[in-house]
């Protein structure tokens, strides 16, 4: 088994082990596995049943996150995504009273389109394309995109009617517990301790359960419920209407620089980008991704998208496949093992991505803040991602000012023809979209 994992995963070549890239599969599992429960929750407002809902959430994960294992290499995991969930249930099916199965069909169509740009190498180019400015940026953008997540999903940070955002309760407890696990987390970093967000993460959610905050599981094994409800129910029907291509476009459009930006800025920090900044095997990474999402409305989930959250392995040493292969497998388990999945409180998990937040703005080092056109843009990206909570609102703002810049300085020569292009849709998409 050692032997094969290192032929598979080539862990000495980019000096992990097997204990380091289990841990790091673990904590990625243990900061994104409320999707397990989140996700059938927004779409069963459609009408959709919650546990087949569940355990397609789970299956789906499971195949894509195991793809992103043996194709690409790479400790990046996968689900639905949250944002895209929403809009599937929230503004396709109930805002414009499409049948949820005929969003399941636009879904399905948007898989096989990325799985056609994917073989013909233009996602390819678009991931490489990206300037190192913006790839920094994206990296980032991220960590203060995930650090919001963790803050508001503490309590700490809370919705402001006069001011947008303000501070929560620091008397409830779940923000004293998300402190908790932050102090827990910083100690164990600063003694240099393996698996310090796992052990923290496991940490608040003992004392999480005396406290009340979180409560004792009531078995530890239950059967799952079949998915027949929801498998292979796409109805393509509507293939000749205008407005099913509105929301295949939509889905398409936004998954494809939310996996995009994730990658870059996941793979950045891990130190997995080439001398050139250029990402190995990004076509295997993207095709993981489109199959995902195609398998995923089969299954009947919507659409499947890296999650940014596999930050968290990566900071806790995940530099391979095996990472995610590990993730994949505890996704598989938690379809059997739910009650325990579900004890784990959303302040057990918040400081952890908070302290994936810190790790991803260290990035920023590599930045040339000399260059005004190459700072100007980065900023941009970093600050459109957290206050639009889009990862490809950043992106999109960022290219368009990247290019603005470029031009207004006279440096076109480093403007490449992809980024003319991008340019170009994102001027498109805010004119007719």
């Amino acid at each position: 088994m050692a032997s094969w994992l290192e032929r598979q995963f080539k862990l000495k070549e980019v000096g992990s082990d097997v204990k380091t890239e289990v841990m790091a599969g673990i904590t990625t599992f243990m900061t994104m596995g409320y999707i397990i429960f989140v996700n059938p929750g927004i779409l069963s407002k459609t009408g959709m049943p919650f546990g087949p809902l569940m355990v397609a959430t789970c299956l789906a994960s499971a195949l894509a996150t195991l793809l992103m294992a043996l194709m690409a290499n790479y400790p990046i995991a996968l689900s639905s995504g949250m944002g895209l969930n929403a809009f599937f249930a929230f503004s396709v099916v109930l805002g414009m009273n499409i049948p949820w199965e005929v969003a399941l069909a636009a879904i399905f169509v948007e898989g096989l389109l990325f799985i056609v740009l994917t073989l013909t190498k233009v996602r390819e180019a678009i991931v490489n394309s990206i300037p190192k400015s913006l790839k920094i940026s994206i990296s980032t953008g991220i960590g203060f995109f995930i650090a919001l997540i963790g803050l508001e999903g503490s309590g700490i940070v809370v919705d402001n009617p006069a001011t947008l955002v303000g501070l929560g309760n620091l008397a409830s407890k779940p923000v004293i517990l998300t402190i908790i696990g932050f102090v827990i987390m910083m100690a164990l970093e600063a003694h240099r301790v393996k698996g310090a967000i796992l052990w923290g993460i496991l940490a608040v959610t003992a004392i999480a359960v005396p406290m009340g905050v979180a409560s004792m599981p009531e078995g530890i094994v239950s059967m799952p419920p079949s998915i027949a409800p929801i498998f292979m129910k796409m109805d393509f029907s509507q293939l000749a209407n205008g407005t099913f291509w509105i929301i295949v476009f939509t889905f398409f459009f936004v998954d494809f620089f939310d996996t995009v930006g994730t990658l870059v800025g996941v793979t950045n920090r891990a130190g997995l980008l080439d001398d050139k900044g250029n990402l190995p095997r990004a076509r295997n990474a993207l095709m993981a991704d489109a199959i995902g999402t195609t398998c995923g409305a089969v299954l009947g989930t919507s659409t499947i998208t890296s999650f940014v959250e596999s930050a968290s392995g990566v900071e806790q040493g995940g530099r391979t496949g095996l990472t995610a292969l590990v993730t994949s497998v505890l996704f598989l388990l938690a379809i059997f093992f739910s009650p325990i999945v579900s004890i784990v409180p959303a302040c057990a998990t918040a400081p952890a991505l908070i302290m994936v937040g810190v790790y991803m703005m260290m990035s920023l080092k590599d930045l040339d803040f000399d260059s005004y056109t190459d700072v100007i843009p980065a900023a941009i990206a970093i600050f459109i991602m957290p206050f639009t909570y889009s990862i490809a609102n950043g992106i999109e703002f960022g290219i368009l000012t990247f290019v603005i810049l470029k031009f207004a300085a006279g440096k076109k020569n480093e403007i490449s023809p992809v980024m003319w292009g991008l340019f170009v849709i994102f001027i498109l998409k805010e004119i007719f979209v």
